[in-house]
């Protein structure tokens, strides 16, 4: 009896699991659960950034918050913004790789991050 309550409960939820997919994919979520609710702005492919001069530096970048791919989009995109600045983040590590053609205060780089929604654990040569 107890085996058969079991089942009925595991056919419930993956019944349920397999319906929530199904309607968040006919609706258009790109992330199914994604804490922005899968429609994350960082969306899309982002093309690689070349830097106009030869590389003075390179930092990496601890950060918090970053729970999917589109999180670590919205990280690269506001990062390449900084002129001079070349960004490749890993939301699994929790890492931005960062390379510099100039020198970049860390203040600029930091503010680039939090404006994006993320926070910035340390910043290291």
């Amino acid at each position: 009896m107890a085996d058969i309550i079991v089942t009925i409960i595991l056919v419930v939820l993956i019944g349920g699991a397999v319906t929530y997919i199904v309607k968040a994919k006919k609706s258009g979520v790109k992330c199914i659960g994604c804490p922005a609710g899968g429609n994350c702005p960082g969306s899309g492919k982002l093309p690689k950034k070349k830097l106009d001069g030869p590389v003075a530096g390179r930092k990496t970048m601890q950060i918090s918050g970053m729970n999917c791919a589109h999180c670590a989009m919205d990280v690269t995109r506001a990062l390449n913004q900084i002129d001079g600045v070349r960004a490749e983040v890993n939301f699994a590590k929790g890492r931005a790789r960062i390379t510099f053609d100039r020198e970049i205060d860390d203040a600029e780089l930091i503010s680039a991050v939090e404006t994006a929604g993320f926070q910035v654990e340390s910043i290291k040569p």
